[in-house]
């Protein structure tokens, strides 16, 4: 298939592109320093060697996801979660091609488990993924995420620049949907709800909309829900920076560790939702004033997504503790408090901030935990 040029600086390779990509990621030196790290007693000749033969017979980014990223998956779930359980019974059928619109728990995570999950149940493909430029930091980043079927989201562009950016990646997305018969994942809104109070953007619907027919897309409500968010106390350490300092800004090397923290700490149970495409009711809302309709449907998109979360003991203990009261014990035992607040203590311990405000962080994090219980509770 002939892809448009004009997506040429935002898609993923295409298959013609893999060998060489893949050969420009070897080269790298900075990639290599990261492969040393995972098997340090292996020469440099012997890991490329060995990488070689294992890209054999790979011709597409699916056949590298299935290759080499669907086993790292799959030991990440196995070794840093208690299970991953997928619920996709409200999809009409796995030939369908769908836009999964979801909340955002995992900057690398939320996709790579629904890949997995998506061809265990016996769908055809994976998901192309929406990822913001901003973490593409090295160049051997860039080159394994587009191997691994993302497309780029541009940020930190003047008002201008973003409607153009935003314009060409509605355009790629319903070409990637309609003619390239892919499955897209994106985040209800830009980065994580750093709270887990989960809210969809209306500019992303509008940006969904630029590019053609909503319908055409196929849109599914995704709810992924943790356990335990190994990122919890980095987020309430962000929220005490800014609150001293209102200009504070992330560094590239806070991103990446963000990332690694989120890859290899500790989940508990994990959960993946779909509730029904919203062409299933979509319809109702087109007698709504435009200046309404992307306010309503990411209302309607909300419920759908807080109705799918999984709620666990420590989602019903952050609301008591939280409130100072027991509304809540049916849902837990006095073991599973004691275990979260054993977790709770070992992730702040983690925070090393000059002037540490336990108090104020014990509370953002306890946020985070009650508000999918909140949410759900509001949904129903």
């Amino acid at each position: 298939m002939r892809i448009p040029e004009e997506f040429n600086d935002i898609r993923p390779y295409e298959p013609e592109e893999m060998k060489q990509a893949f050969d420009d990621l070897l080269n790298d030196r900075q990639f290599q320093v990261l492969l040393k790290g995972f098997v340090p007693w292996l020469p440099k000749s012997l890991r490329n060697g060995l990488l070689r033969l294992a890209f054999i017979g790979v011709k597409t980014p699916l056949d590298f996801q299935l290759r080499f990223m669907k086993p790292i998956v799959r030991y990440l779930i196995r070794k840093h979660t208690d299970g991953c359980t997928f619920d996709n019974r409200l999809l009409s059928t796995v030939n369908q091609r769908y836009t999964f619109v979801s909340n955002h728990r995992d900057i690398v995570l939320d996709s790579a488990f629904l890949d997995v999950k998506l061809v265990e149940t016996g769908h055809p493909t994976t998901v192309e993924i929406g990822i913001g430029d901003n973490l593409l930091i090295y160049p051997w980043i860039k080159r394994l995420v587009r191997m691994n079927k993302a497309f780029t989201v541009r940020r930190g562009l003047s008002l201008r620049e973003t409607l153009a950016a935003s314009q060409l990646m509605s355009r790629y997305i319903h070409f990637a949907v309609t003619q390239k018969k892919e499955n897209i994942w994106l985040a209800q809104r830009e980065g994580r709800a750093k709270d887990s109070n989960d809210r969809t953007q209306d500019s992303v619907l509008k940006m969904l909309a630029m590019g053609g027919d909503l319908k055409e897309l196929n849109i599914v409500p995704l709810t992924i829900s943790y356990e335990y968010d190994p990122c919890d106390y980095l987020k309430a350490q962000e929220f005490q920076q800014k609150r001293d300092n209102p200009a504070f800004k992330k560094s590239r090397q806070d991103d990446l560790d963000n990332m690694k923290t989120g890859i290899f700490g500790y989940k508990g149970r994990v959960y993946y939702h779909c509730a029904a495409p919203v062409n299933t009711w979509i319809d109702e809302l087109s007698g709504l004033p435009k200046t309404e309709y992307y306010k309503v449907l990411g209302e309607r998109m909300d419920r759908e997504i807080h109705r799918g979360y999984r709620l666990y003991p420590c989602n019903y203990i952050a609301l008591d503790e939280l409130n100072g009261d027991n509304g809540q014990a049916a849902n837990y035992t006095s073991a599973d408090k004691n275990r979260f607040d054993d977790y709770l203590s070992a992730q702040l311990s983690k925070i090393t901030l000059p002037e540490k405000d336990e108090p104020f962080l014990r509370e953002c994090m306890l946020k985070m935990y009650a508000n999918p219980l909140l949410n759900k509770l509001a949904a129903q």
